[in-house]
């Protein structure tokens, strides 16, 4: 009976054998299923999420504006008039300079001061010489009467009459020299005051205290009403169309822009350059120096021209591009040449229909093929 129910060694062994047989077959027939799946379609989820828009844009389409027409030009801001503040006495010494470069001053202004002890000693005397020869004219005027008077009696004869009446006239003469001297004499005193003979900025000063100058020594140099102007070069094809009163910019080194009028178109053509000046009448700002370089453009005029906003068009790789929406809500970049900017328009020279929208904005964001989603339809042209 023992025998009977007792199961041998290799009889325990076939059943797990063939349980695990059995689970293997089914995992290979469930990884076969799944790599199927996989083949049929590879990368579904991946797919889906590249299809949703990356940025929601607003559309635009080209429109005429007037843009002006402008002609670049460059060269030096000068001054408008210097003028040259010099001695007028010889041998005087400087006693003190009130003014240094960079200081404004106004007509009439006290610059410097010259010793004026011994021009002042030099007009007392001519002060002097003068009250004596008028008081010898006054006597030999007197005394001229006379001898008229007494030359109808018969007193005196014609001679002696004569020589009264010269002695009269050289009288006259002593007197007005001496006069002369007097009025010299008021002007060296009042040359001792170096005066600005006009309103304008001090460029240059030579003066030194302690100094002695000689007659026609400049001294102050100053820029007249503190006038600057800027000596515009354009080329000889384009200095036709400058006229006086143009609107005019110049941009400094620092970046400063300053607007100025045309005052006048310089005759001259320049054989070596082939160029010509614009004179251009600045504005006082005391950012503005003498001697300094600008570049900028004179406004000739104004035409129609087709312009997108600045923002509807990118510059990559030194080209400008602009993006248009396909059909499938996809970014088609287009290349463009653009031309004139004035504020925020920029003119489109080519590669580019009035018809055709563009993207409005943020182009920097984008690239080729991304897709996205329109928030605004096209501008509408031509009424509702």
């Amino acid at each position: 009976m023992r025998s009977s129910t007792t199961t041998s060694a290799p009889d325990r062994g076939k059943f797990p054998r063939r349980r695990l047989s059995l689970i293997g077959a089914v995992a290979i027939v469930l990884g076969g299923l799944a790599i199927g799946m996989v083949a049929m379609h590879p990368r579904s989820a991946p797919a889906e999420a590249r299809q949703a828009p990356v940025l929601s844009v607003a559309l635009v389409r080209p429109s005429l504006s007037e843009l002006p027409v402008r002609v670049p030009a460059m060269g030096n801001v000068a001054a408008w008039q210097e003028a040259s503040v010099g001695s007028e006495s010889e041998g005087l010494r400087l006693i003190d300079v009130r003014v240094n470069v960079g200081d404004r001053v106004r007509r009439g202004q006290v610059l410097a001061l010259f010793d004026a002890s011994v021009v002042d000693a030099e007009r007392a005397e001519a002060l002097a010489s003068l009250a004596l020869s008028e008081a010898q004219a006054a006597e030999a005027d007197a005394n001229a009467g006379r001898a008229a008077g007494l030359d109808k009696a018969g007193v005196l004869s014609s001679q002696q009459v004569d020589r009264y009446l010269a002695e009269a006239k050289a009288a006259h003469a002593r007197r007005d020299a001496a006069r002369a001297v007097e009025r010299r004499a008021r002007l060296r005193l009042a040359h001792t005051r170096i005066l600005a003979p006009s309103d304008g900025i001090i460029t240059a000063r030579t003066a030194t205290v302690g100094a002695v100058t000689s007659a026609g020594q400049e001294l102050f140099r100053l820029v007249r009403d503190g006038r600057l102007e800027w000596r515009a070069v354009v080329s000889v094809a384009e200095l036709g169309s400058v006229s006086p009163g143009l609107a005019a910019h110049a941009t400094l080194p620092d970046g400063t822009v300053v607007r100025g009028r045309v005052r006048m178109v310089s005759p001259v053509i320049d054989t070596g350059t082939h160029s010509g000046l614009a004179y251009v009448d600045l504005p006082a700002d005391e950012r503005i120096r003498a001697g300094v370089f600008a570049k900028g453009y004179l406004e000739v005029g104004q035409t129609p021209a087709l312009t997108l906003p600045q923002g509807a068009v990118v510059m990559r790789d030194g080209f400008h591009y602009v993006m248009r929406v396909g059909p499938t809500s996809k970014v088609v970049t287009s290349k463009v040449a653009v031309g004139r900017r004035s504020g925020d328009r920029i003119e489109i020279t080519g590669g580019l229909d009035a018809s055709q929208a563009v993207i409005a904005s943020g182009l920097a964001f984008l690239g080729e093929g991304d897709v996205v989603r329109v928030v605004e339809a096209p501008e509408r042209r031509g009424g509702p």
